[in-house]
């Protein structure tokens, strides 16, 4: 279903009240009618479901690069801090990184 974003719906009861609206102002041809009751066919447009996102996309992408960076700091902490016998704080100084870009650029 796609929605305007100007005239989007916050709560599925305005969605079913549209709905409603909707059919009622609206008749189908005589065949539509005739072919289901119109109980049934209130039953599909209530079972129908609408998506309300509670994270906007936008604040989906900024918490999933946040998220990276810091799992990646955390990572090298660990790494530099635990596996290195280093102090964790020390992976953030510039000195730290120019000398092991030096020991790996080095053959």
């Amino acid at each position: 279903m796609s929605v305007n974003h100007l005239n989007q719906v916050k709560t599925r009861e305005e969605y079913k009240k549209i709905q409603d609206e909707r059919n009622n102002s609206v008749e189908g041809p005589p065949a539509q009618k005739a072919s289901k009751p119109k109980k049934a066919q209130k039953a599909e447009v209530a079972n129908k479901r609408i998506r309300i996102r509670l994270v906007p996309i936008w604040l989906r992408i900024v918490l999933l690069v946040v998220f990276t960076g810091v799992s990646m700091v955390a990572g090298a902490a660990i790494g530099y801090g635990v596996l290195g016998n280093g102090k964790p704080g020390d992976v953030l100084k510039q000195s730290t990184w120019t000398h092991i870009i030096d020991l790996v650029e080095k053959k």
